[in-house]
């Protein structure tokens, strides 16, 4: 069995380490390398740096945070945000990073996630999918999608548990079914795919289990819970009932609600398997 994975969350906006509650009210959190320094020592498995405001800026991630961070740990590191063509990947592979995470220009340009993996090799692109639970389509949030996708969206009679992917740093409904665009990113490449639960994104309530399982039973590719951890139970449940490979959190691990060893000390106990 493949150990599952702990991965802390590094959300960086001017500079710094922030978190917030639902993707706003962001609170300083911290220096991204002395952050990503400290959670190597702690036993993470992997770091995640998203620069959260680079697509909503229209500019390119900060490379010099990348570089330096990168330097600094010696942890496989996925870095995203702002990534628009393969040169912004390569750029961001060539200054340390492991892996790139699209988002954004996944939707906008889905055969950007195809290029890079032709490029790269799967290994290193991550799809990261922003989900908020919708009642159905609303027509008037809908932008025009790129044609090969525009079948993905939502059906306007659909009501109940649907997911919706949302784009620009949770800010933006594009009216596309999240399953139907796990499945198809899955489909062109992406090696993985960071499912983040805007609803319980900073609330400590939880993973949403539900949209987990939904997607861990659509796609053959590894995800990562994120949105929602507060007890040891929430990765344990993230795990065991929505079958994530990975763990991902930010603000527990921030403000010193726990550590990663009793987070892995935890799921170890109840025979889920990590790297101690």
């Amino acid at each position: 069995m493949l150990a599952k994975r702990i991965i802390p969350c590094l959300d960086v906006n001017a500079g710094r380490v922030v978190k917030g509650v639902n993707f706003v009210n962001l609170t300083d959190a911290g220096d991204p390398v002395e952050s990503a320094k400290f959670y190597e020592q702690e036993g993470a498995d992997e770091i995640v740096f998203l620069d959260i405001t680079a697509s909503v800026d229209n500019r390119s991630t900060m490379l010099n945070v990348v570089r330096k961070t990168a330097e600094s740990i010696f942890l496989p590191f996925t870095v995203g945000g702002g990534i628009r063509t393969v040169d912004d990947m390569r750029n961001i592979l060539s200054n340390g990073a492991d892996k790139v995470s699209l988002n954004t220009a996944a939707v906008l340009n889905p055969e950007l996630i195809s290029s890079g993996a032709a490029e790269f090799g799967v290994q290193c692109i991550v799809v990261a999918i922003d989900a908020k639970k919708v009642t159905g389509r609303n027509e008037a949030a809908i932008p025009e999608l790129p044609e090969d996708i525009a079948g993905l969206g939502i059906s306007l009679w659909e009501t109940g548990d649907v997911y919706e992917v949302y784009v620009n740093g949770g800010r933006k409904p594009t009216g596309i079914d999240v399953v139907k665009w796990a499945e198809y990113v899955a489909q062109k490449g992406a090696g993985e795919i960071l499912l983040t639960s805007i609803d319980k994104d900073g609330t400590n309530s939880g993973y949403d289990v539900d949209l987990l399982r939904k997607v861990t039973s659509a796609v053959n590719v590894p995800v990562i819970a994120s949105g929602g951890a507060g007890t040891m139970e929430h990765f344990y449940e993230a795990i065991s009932a929505g079958g994530a490979d990975a763990v991902l959190a930010a603000s527990v691990f921030h403000f010193g609600r726990f550590k990663i060893a009793d987070v892995k000390n935890y799921l170890s106990k109840n025979n889920i398997a990590v790297r101690l």
